[in-house]
């Protein structure tokens, strides 16, 4: 007779792709899969979420799995995107599409009402980014005509849980995750939130329910599920830069007041799974560098990866910018004598603008390591710049594979938990 292996499923959610991973208690992935769905629109036209397919492929696959006769289920998460609501019945049913948050705003909020924008924005550690602050989209649908059905309005990752475990229950990471629901100086629901709280599910104070000895997870907030393998894993305090088209630094151990001059400088505020914040700093990095690439690339007829790092990129001066635009982009291509010196002052302009980020993050709270994953670890220039600038800290190239993914099955696991999850090169 053979042995079956344990495995914690685990379904991460991304807005353009969609996977499942199976991990056993070594954490190692045994099995993935990947899918993709064409949006719909909503009923104004706006591109959405096909919420059923999606359900439907969850359903179906954890169906699979179950009868896989080499696989023992003993754990389901969920890691999904945030600023998405569902709104179900009493049955648990969705009486409305799964919204885009890139969607305009359709009823105004009433800022006023609670000392302005800036106040607002600062309380609820949730720059004004229009429906991105998913609170304000579950404020928007009292105003339409499905919300006298809406029984309770749950996070995305939230409704998957719920899908399998029957309960209609919100956590603490998919709540402060640039909603405007929560109040940072509080620790509770910002006072407008009275208004739909009816309508919101209970928080609930437990990280997975377990039925039939399987832990059903409640499932997480993307970018706050990414943070548990390291918080897990490593002792000494820390900032972990988290890089892709968004490089996000967070920073779990300062616990300092978000200010107004933080919160013009794209800083903001999530929270951790056991309901400490996380002061978060954004840079849209990757995009920049996909952006200039691009521009350099067919300027100079060439391509940046036959570039070679030299140490005279030290000697160089970035531009001065804001983070939110590129600091490159201003430059004359025709200033340069080829792509690898306009690679060069590239990549210190855009780190220039990361360090700016990251001295907001440390000023008050200062670590010992600076631990960097995704795709900017990779460059060597992104890290060696970082490392000259910042000669206090014990710099990291971190490699974990899937971190979202990683967090959601770590969070429904009782067991020991291995020493080898994160792979570290110093730099």
């Amino acid at each position: 007779m053979s042995v079956k292996t344990p495995v914690i499923a685990v379904f991460d959610i991304g807005k353009t792709n969609k996977k499942v991973f199976l991990w056993n208690t070594s954490f190692q992935i045994v099995l993935e899969k990947q899918q993709h769905f064409a949006e719909i629109v909503d009923e104004d036209g706006f591109a959405c979420e096909d919420l059923a397919a999606l359900q439907q492929w969850i359903v179906s696959t954890f169906t699979e799995i179950c009868q896989m006769p080499e696989f023992e289920l003993i754990g389901l998460n969920f890691s999904a995107y945030g600023a998405s609501f569902v709104y179900v019945d009493r049955m648990g049913e969705p009486v409305a599409p799964l919204y885009n948050y890139l969607k305009p705003v359709s009823i105004p909020f009433p800022y006023v009402d609670f000392a302005g924008e800036s106040e607002f924005a600062r309380k609820t550690a949730s720059p004004i980014l229009g429906n991105l602050n998913s609170g304000l989209q579950v404020y928007a649908a009292t105003y339409k005509p499905f919300w006298p059905e809406v029984f309770q309005a749950l996070h995305l990752p939230n409704y998957l849980a719920s899908l399998f475990t029957g309960r209609f229950m919100s956590e603490i990471t998919s709540i402060g995750c640039h909603t405007a629901l929560w109040d940072f100086d509080l620790g509770q629901y910002h006072p407008w939130v009275s208004t739909i709280e009816d309508r919101l599910a209970p928080i609930s104070s437990v990280a997975f329910d377990e039925i039939d000895g399987i832990h059903y997870g409640l499932g997480l907030h993307d970018s706050s599920a990414a943070l548990v393998p390291y918080l897990r894993s490593i002792s000494d305090e820390f900032v972990l830069l988290s890089t892709g088209t968004w490089c996000i630094a967070m920073h779990p151990f300062n616990e300092s007041p978000l200010t107004a001059d933080e919160l013009a400088n794209d800083v903001l505020c999530y929270l951790q799974p056991n309901g400490k914040s996380v002061k978060a700093s954004r840079l849209f990095g990757g995009h920049f560098h996909e952006e200039q690439v691009a521009r350099m690339e067919q300027h100079f007829n060439g391509s940046y990866k036959d570039c070679r790092f030299n140490d005279s990129v030290f000697e160089l001066k970035p531009s001065d910018s804001s983070v939110f635009e590129c600091a490159f982009a201003s430059r004359n291509l025709d200033d340069f004598t080829d792509l690898a010196s306009a690679y060069d002052q590239f990549m210190v302009d855009l780190v220039g603008q990361q360090i700016f980020s990251l001295k907001l993050l440390l000023k008050d709270a200062p670590v010992k390591q600076l631990l960097v994953d995704g795709g900017f670890s990779k460059n060597e220039w992104y890290m060696l710049l970082l490392a000259h600038a910042f000669p206090e800290l014990e710099v990291y190239a971190a490699e974990v594979a899937q971190a979202s993914a990683l967090g959601a099955a770590l969070m429904v696991y009782k067991g020991e938990i291995p020493k080898n999850l994160i792979q570290l090169k110093r730099y």
